[in-house]
């Protein structure tokens, strides 16, 4: 693993952290393909349950694309395995990301293919495509209209303007708020909540809801109708009973 992409396990959680703080965490072609070997490695690993994406230092989770080395590749096209969005799309895992500082760009791309966002107070958020003069090419053209409302994105994608914090709060594209110095435990904690739980059904549960948050409501509805059909046709016959008594137990610690 290369060291522009540092690995830690907790436990049955995995934190990811993007290491290139000198370069605010740019994402250069062997950060992404670090990144995507790794995750992939990680859906195919029972023993982990959820993933921290977050960047090293205190000034930046990513600038976005390198585009020093960028510019260096020329006309090079990217290889399939450096598109860091692909790769998380793929991972069946949930993926936490810890905003810390700055997030740009290629930056919010990876953050909005994420499942939760957490985001230090001093986190602060910008799509510049339009001060580049490039166009996106992994999804924050669509992605961000859809969290947060057309109106709202094209204020923020046609202007390159900055976002703090508590405005990326306000407008829904993170979703809580923390101090610097609480960011990791947050996540960690959420995080710890995900691996805990049934995998197989948080697997699905992920994927019906990405799968139907693409449909108009009604074939939604049905997709869910369908998957629940399936998935309780390979339940054993006492699954439902440990259902049960699972059930009673978190009652009974929930008001004890």
């Amino acid at each position: 693993m290369s060291n522009t992409l540092l690995v830690e396990q907790d436990g049955r959680v995995v934190v990811l952290t993007l290491n290139r703080p000198e370069k605010l965490n740019a994402l250069s072609a062997e950060m992404r393909k670090s990144l995507h070997h790794k995750l992939m490695e990680i859906d195919a690993d029972h023993r982990v349950g959820a993933v921290i994406l977050t960047g090293a230092g205190e000034r930046a989770f990513t600038a976005g694309m390198d585009l020093t080395e960028a510019s260096e590749r020329g006309g090079e096209l990217m290889a399939p395995d450096e598109n860091p969005v692909v790769a998380i799309e793929k991972c069946r895992k949930p993926i936490i990301v810890a905003v810390n500082g700055l997030c740009i760009t290629g930056g919010m791309e990876l953050m909005l293919a994420c499942d939760v966002v957490i985001a230090s107070r001093t986190a602060r958020f910008a799509d510049t495509h339009v001060r580049v003069g490039l166009m996106p090419g992994w999804g924050i053209s669509q992605r961000l209209s859809r969290q947060i409302g057309p109106q709202r994105a094209k204020e923020i994608s046609l202007s390159g303007n900055f976002v703090d914090a508590q405005r990326a709060f306000d407008l829904g594209l993170v979703n809580r708020v923390v101090e610097p110095g609480e960011l990791r435990t947050a996540a960690m904690e959420l995080a710890r909540d995900f691996a805990g739980a049934d995998q197989q059904v948080v697997m699905e549960y992920k994927r019906l809801i990405d799968d139907g948050f693409k449909l108009p409501l009604s074939e939604g509805l049905q997709l869910e109708r369908e998957r629940v059909l399936a998935f309780n046709a390979t339940l054993s016959p006492d699954h439902f009973e440990r259902a049960k008594k699972s059930a009673a137990v978190r009652g009974r610690n929930q008001t004890s």
